[in-house]
């Protein structure tokens, strides 16, 4: 006899809800392939209630002192804290990551994100501007009103707490929708706002599709900011949608990183930074390295080095301490990146690694979505597997002669979100990082984040910025007040 899975339901106006119309989507462990929850399946009606809860939210929240949003800000962070198994546990069975890696990354930063924001609403200050002797003009930063916040499935607690903590910090409501493939952690951190006090209506999340939920969000002409976190595809319609409306958006989006390599980099270094940014959270970051360059006299020694070290990589049930590499997070996604590695082998590309789904790591794993790291190696820089966002374990290695051509290679392409260089020529690194055309460029590291500095694409990867005081500006509005002298 089956038994009924736990539903996940919708959380407004401080409490959990079910969907108006009483449909729920099945939520799958990628791990095994099958059901072990739903979640509700909502649409422009929950939108409507959750955002009637906002804006009656938003008339006290957006006038309480900022000492006051701050604590209890503060203490959703210490609940985070508190409950980091918990979350990890439910991150890694909702994701398929590594419950090592959720341990480690993901409910932290997200605890860290509250913690940021709560600190630096403390700290803000005014511009101030001297008109001569006609006049004095000072600056209020306030509060925008009803924030709709879309987050994706890779780093669903992380990447949510991320638009979150500043909207809520600086006075406004939000709206948040959480990927539909990966509810949960979402629904645990409502039951930690409603326990650290926020108040009623402040954060709503509606669970459920993006052509259902995100599409009645970003259209809702009483939520006048957006932040969007995704696929390209997607963002030119939420673009297309807040266009018309005037609305203020941020939209970041894919990516298909260029990670560059010279001849005179630390290569142990390099190494280790190339699998972490290849591979992790089993490439589905959009800040993940997928196109390598080498410099060609480096070369074969890179691609032996990093093959045989990519080969120890464990590919293994989430929840085993042992394992490096979990699941892919949807079938959907895994029939992608199969895709791209047989399109790879038919655009004349070698598989130096991987490439084919492995043996099933347990029985409980049986039918769970699993590929291995995979290299690609002899492509040529402009086929379709090297300009396209693949999203997965997948990296292509290719060689380079000399500077001008690896930084053609790097901005050759309609993404433009993060890149790597791997030097010791100090002077090389400047002139290499100025002339990339990514939001983000890190020099002999990766993923190396820091809360105040802003964070965003170029290209198709996205509009705007987010982190530090990009987000303090992005959710509060300008206005100048001046006062004759």
């Amino acid at each position: 006899m089956a038994t009924e899975l736990d539903k996940i339901p919708n959380f407004i106006d401080g409490e959990f809800v079910e969907p108006v119309g009483g449909k729920y989507l099945d939520n799958i462990e990628p791990a095994t392939g099958k059901p072990y929850s739903q979640v509700a399946n909502s649409d422009g009606r929950d939108v409507e209630l959750a955002v009637a809860a906002a804006e009656k939210a938003f008339v006290d929240w957006s006038r309480k002192p900022a000492a006051e949003r701050s604590q209890i800000l503060l203490r959703i962070a210490d609940l985070i804290e508190r409950d980091l198994e918990k979350l990890a546990r439910a991150e890694s069975i909702d994701t398929g990551k590594p419950l090592s890696l959720a341990r480690s990354l993901d409910i932290p930063r997200a605890a860290s994100n509250f913690r940021f924001f709560a600190t630096a609403i403390l700290h803000t200050e005014s511009e101030a501007h001297v008109t001569d002797s006609v006049a004095f003009n000072y600056t209020l930063r306030q509060p925008r009103g009803i924030a709709g916040l879309i987050s994706p499935w890779n780093l669903p607690l992380y990447l949510l707490s991320w638009k979150i903590a500043p909207a809520l910090a600086c006075g406004n409501t939000a709206v948040a929708k959480p990927s539909e493939l990966t509810p949960m952690t979402a629904s645990l951190l409502c039951e930690i706002c409603r326990e650290a006090g926020l108040p009623s209506g402040v954060l709503n999340v509606v669970q459920g599709t993006g052509p259902n939920v995100g599409a009645a969000i970003t259209a809702h002409p009483k939520i006048g900011t957006i932040s969007f976190t995704g696929g390209t595809v997607t963002g030119r319609k939420v673009a297309e949608t807040c266009a018309p409306m005037f609305k203020k958006v941020s939209l970041e989006l894919g990516g298909k990183n260029p990670n560059i390599i010279f001849a005179d980099a630390d290569q142990d270094a390099a190494i280790a930074g190339s699998l972490r940014s290849s591979f992790a959270n089993q490439g589905q970051v959009c800040l993940c390295g997928s196109r390598v360059f080498v410099e060609r006299s480096a070369y074969k020694n890179f691609v032996d080095r990093f093959v045989s070290a990519a080969s120890k990589l464990e590919v293994g049930d989430p929840l085993d301490t042992t394992t490096d590499q979990g699941a892919i997070v949807s079938k959907t996604q895994l029939d992608k990146v199969k895709f791209y590695v047989d399109l790879a082998q038919k655009e004349g590309g070698k598989i130096a690694l991987g490439g084919s789904a492995p043996e099933s790591p347990n029985e409980r794993c049986r039918q769970g979505y699993f590929f291995p790291p995979t290299v690609i190696t002899g492509l040529p820089v402009a086929c379709r597997v090297n300009r396209e966002e693949i999203f997965g374990p997948v990296i292509t290695i290719t060689p380079f002669d000399n500077e001008e051509e690896v930084i053609g290679y790097a901005n050759d392409n309609e993404y433009g979100l993060a890149s790597s260089v791997w030097t010791q020529n100090l002077n090389r690194a400047h002139r290499v990082a100025e002339r990339i055309h990514t939001g983000t460029v890190w020099v002999n590291c990766w993923l190396v984040r820091d809360l105040r500095v802003p964070f965003g694409g170029m290209k198709q990867s996205g509009v705007g910025r987010e982190g530090g005081d990009e987000a303090l500006r992005f959710f509060t509005e300008a206005k100048n007040v001046c006062i004759a002298k």
